[in-house]
């Protein structure tokens, strides 16, 4: 068993200098816990000293200092013995010798866990180098995932990052600036996603301060010199709103709350005003005693101050997405000033500024894993972990801008048919909806109808509006869903199918050149060869290796020196030797300014003479050309460096092929409009295929084109067609005609 030398000095002397701290904060979680195990508390005390006894901080200071002033945020907090417990201990793990066997025997299960909960992801998967990308993903996910079981996780994460964040400018600029940037960018919007006010304003202004020191040393001197000016304003304002609650005989408490920094300097920046001009500096707060004399202090309020109707905000019907309530309404005072008055109960105020730390529901005789009302508050971090299951946390980009989507987003609320209320971030789209009603809805979401009205995919819905999915089996996700979809779901599935198909093209066209080119050098192909190639190559399995050969990642030369140590009898060439062929010059893209490529237009993204284009080597096959924004030509590149300039020299009478997407509403003399258009633009149609579904025209049209303005000048001429709802540009196949 562990035991601590009492006797060593560097011990004895960080006892006496934090005891009397330390006695004050048990006293403070032994006023709020009816549960206070304060023999736990003075052995992790202990234990916590000991392990850091020869760490310090960048300021000097014992390291133990910033356990805790940890556990003393979250003792403010009111949580329970065990939290504290854990945020003396919240480093121990990461920065000492100590594991989270040491501290489960030492302690208990409990208290390990939520240790492990808050360490950092130090190596992934064995992997000695990766990017602070994939490893802040990791770290992030890990977090969300213990958060998920037991929510004092991110607490106590939140009670590190605020005393971090507090004593930052011991910290080298550069580590500094991005510390101060993930806060910001992450922490902050985490602590509003769970209704925690104080934290998240407080994290913001820190931030800002590191973030843009100069801008936040001139915003403080500005508001500190209309300091006096300001507070005289707040109390004309309170005096006449106390008096008339007090003639009321309303039991009220009136405040007036200045705007934190960064909030102003927000506004400042959004409405591209300068200080003077921003007049909502600070808010009036009226807290009563229930929420019938809320409403009743908004008649009160109402007669004393012309309202502005439409910025009245009723948060206690419908509160907002992070549980915050309270009624929000803006007055013009006798000065002509616009200010904001929110009017809310205690208990509303106390969840305001405490979140979800005030609805924790650990205490004496609850079931940890028993289901409350703060399970509500963890649903879209569940909704975002099953998204990523731990195959796909690779993608780091991915899960952080899925995270970020999830932060970023006030709320409107629509309805399903029957009446079911969906919440959604401002900006969100039928195609979001769909998602949100059900995964398959969304995958073969074919139209929507808003408010009994046919719209547009990409139409933004607003608070109130009803919302019908019209589906098709025939209908699937297409990139272009990826420009407008707002929530992470909707952005998670979409991308999970493009990828799905982009890999079964990939599978067949690796199967296609494998049984060519082992056919041309009489080498038979058999599964006991292609198992053996998958294994020597490090595939998990036939389709893996295929699908590497369609995208290029696997050279043939390659697989030939791996099934036999006899050199094929073709000379070696380097790369771009193997995709010259004398004698077949191609007419419509010049290479680099070299003559005689063999060159192939991207079937995925079609381009035209027009469009911006890149071209890349793929072995055996040549130069493919693609458009610059084609998400298929940006994968690849990242993958790997075979990008080639490339520019058009098309001849006069060269056409290109590219197939559009219809969709609008079903009425007499649709298609004869249709081909009117296309015979006034001097357009050649190929093939023409459209369908009826749910009073709706949907399908696709090949047409033959010169170049980007032929394509938009079509495009725009079919948009004008009565009933039709969109005409995009589709992937398809994409064949060059003379």
């Amino acid at each position: 068993m562990f035991r601590i030398d009492k006797n060593d000095k560097k011990y004895q002397a960080l006892v006496k200098k934090y005891r009397p701290k330390f006695d004050q904060l048990i006293n403070e979680v032994c006023k709020n816990n009816t549960n206070c195990d304060k023999e736990m508390l003075n052995k992790a005390f202990h234990f916590g000293i000991w392990a850091h006894r020869d760490q310090y901080r960048y300021s000097g200071e014992p390291y133990f200092e910033h356990c805790l002033n940890v556990a003393e945020i979250l003792a403010g907090m009111r949580l329970d013995s065990t939290t504290i417990v854990a945020g003396l201990l919240h480093d121990v793990v990461e920065d000492t010798g100590f594991t989270l066997d040491d501290l489960t025997e030492l302690f208990n299960k409990d208290i390990s866990n939520l240790v492990n909960g808050v360490t950092k992801i130090s190596e992934i998967s064995g992997r000695k180098s990766v990017s602070m990308e994939l490893r802040q993903a990791e770290t992030f996910r890990k977090m969300l995932l213990s958060m998920a079981k037991d929510i004092r996780v991110i607490i106590i994460k939140f009670a590190d990052r605020l005393h971090n964040m507090r004593t930052l400018q011991h910290v080298a600029s550069r580590k500094r600036m991005r510390i101060a940037t993930e806060t910001r960018d992450v922490y902050a919007p985490l602590a509003h996603r769970f209704g925690m006010a104080q934290l998240k304003s407080e994290l913001e202004d820190l931030s800002f301060k590191f973030v843009d020191h100069k801008a936040y040393e001139d915003l403080a001197k500005r508001l500190n010199e209309r300091k006096e000016e300001r507070e005289t304003h707040i109390k004309r304002i309170i005096d006449p709103i106390k008096e008339e609650l007090k003639k009321h005989n309303i039991d009220a408490e009136v405040q007036g709350r200045p705007k934190h920094f960064y909030s102003i300097y927000k506004k400042m920046k959004i409405r591209n005003k300068p200080l003077e001009e921003i007049y909502d500096l600070f808010a009036i707060r009226i807290i009563v005693d229930s929420v019938e004399h809320c409403y009743y202090v908004l008649g009160i309020i109402h007669n004393l101050f012309i309202p502005v109707y439409e910025r009245f905000k009723d948060y206690i019907a419908m509160p907002k997405f992070n549980g915050y309530q309270s009624l929000h309404t803006t007055l013009v005072d006798n000065t002509g000033r616009m200010l904001e008055v929110q009017i809310r109960t205690k208990e509303m105020h106390r969840i305001a500024e405490m979140g979800i730390a005030a609805h924790w529901r650990y205490k004496e005789g609850k079931d940890p894993n028993s289901k409350d009302d703060f399970d509500d508050k963890l649903v879209w971090v569940r909704q975002l972990l099953e998204q990523f299951d731990e195959k796909e946390t690779v993608n780091a980009r991915d899960f952080l801008d899925s995270l970020k989507i999830n932060l970023y987003q006030d709320e409107v609320f629509v309805f399903t048919p029957r009446g079911d209320v969906i919440k959604l971030p401002i900006g969100a789209t039928p195609v979001d909806f769909a998602f949100a009603v059900h995964t398959k809805v969304g995958m073969h979401c074919l139209g929507a109808k808003v408010n009994g009205k046919i719209v547009h995919l990409k139409s933004k819905l607003s608070s109130g509006d009803q919302v019908e999915i019209i589906t098709s089996q025939n209908q699937h996700p297409c990139q272009d869903w990826l420009t407008f979809v707002k929530t992470s779901k909707a952005r998670h599935h979409i991308r999970r199918y493009l990828r799905e198909v982009q890999f079964t093209h990939s599978v067949k066209l690796g199967d296609e050149i494998l049984n060519k080119y082992f056919r041309k050098y009489h080498i038979k192909l058999n599964e006991e060869k292609l198992l053996e190639l998958t294994r020597k190559l490090h595939f998990e399995n036939i389709e893996n290796l295929k699908a590497a050969i369609g995208r290029g990642e696997i050279s043939l030369e390659k697989l030939f020196s791996v099934l036999s140590e006899e050199k094929l009898e073709a000379p070696k060439k380097t790369l771009m030797d193997r995709i010259i062929r004398h004698g077949k010059k191609h007419s419509s893209v010049q290479v680099e300014g070299i003559d005689n490529m063999v060159v192939h237009i991207g079937k995925c993204c079609q381009p035209v003479p027009g469009d911006d284009i890149i071209g890349y080597i793929t072995q055996g096959k040549g130069i493919t050309i693609h458009r610059t924004n084609c998400p298929n030509i940006q994968r690849l590149i990242e993958k790997r460096d075979r990008a080639i300039e490339v520019n058009w020299t098309v001849e006069k009478d060269e056409q290109f092929q590219v197939q559009l997407a219809l969709l609008g509403e079903d009425r007499k003399n649709f298609l004869q409009d249709i081909t009117q258009v296309i015979s006034a633009n001097n357009t050649n149609i190929i093939h023409v295929d459209l369908k009826l579904k749910d009073r709706l025209v949907v399908g696709k049209l090949i047409v033959q084109v010169k170049n980007l303005p032929h394509l938009t000048r079509l495009i725009n001429g079919l948009n004008k067609i009565t009933g039709m709802i969109s005409v995009e540009r589709q992937e398809g196949m994409g064949n060059r005609k003379k």
